[in-house]
C-alpha cells in the first residue's frame, strides 16, 4: 500500500499541475473539469490507501525481501451465493427501459433499486448484533 498512496498522490500532483497548465492555456471548460476531476479521484483512491497503509502497517507486498508464503491465511469474506446482484442489475435495465419507453417504468426500477440496495447491503446483518471493525 505504501506504493500505492504514492503512486495515486505523484498522479494527484501531476493532474493538478496538467489541470492548471491547460487552464493558462486557454483550454476548453470540460477539459479544465475533466482534469480536475482526475486529479480529485486519484486524491481519493491515494488518501484511501495512506489511511489503510497507517492503520495496517507494512503489509508483506510492501517488503522487498517477502516471500509468496507471507501472504497466505485468510483474504476476506466473499459470498458464496447471492441473488441480490441479480435484483439490482434487473433493476437498472428496467430502469434504463423507462428512459426509452416512459417515466412510469423509471419510477417502478428506482423503486425495486431502493429494495434491491438495501437487501444487498444488509444480507448479512443480523438483527441485534453488531459488528466493529
Amino acid at each position: 500500500m505504501k506504493t500505492g498512496y504514492k503512486l495515486f498522490a505523484t498522479l494527484t500532483v501531476f493532474y493538478g499541475i496538467l489541470a492548471i497548465v491547460y487552464w493558462l492555456l486557454g483550454g476548453e471548460p470540460l477539459g479544465i473539469t475533466a482534469i480536475s476531476l482526475s486529479a480529485g479521484l486519484s486524491a481519493t483512491v491515494g488518501f484511501y490507501l495512506w489511511v489503510n497503509y497507517k492503520r495496517l502497517g507494512l503489509l508483506p507486498s510492501d517488503n522487498d525481501a517477502g516471500e509468496i508464503a507471507d501472504l497466505e491465511g485468510e483474504l476476506g469474506f466473499f459470498s458464496p451465493h447471492s441473488w441480490w446482484p441479480l435484483s439490482l442489475a434487473l433493476s437498472m435495465c428496467t430502469m434504463g427501459l423507462g428512459l426509452v419507453l416512459g417515466w412510469w417504468l423509471t419510477v417502478i426500477g428506482v423503486g425495486v433499486l431502493i429494495v434491491s440496495i438495501v437487501g444487498f447491503t444488509t444480507e448479512y446483518e443480523k438483527p441485534g448484533i453488531t459488528t466493529h471493525y
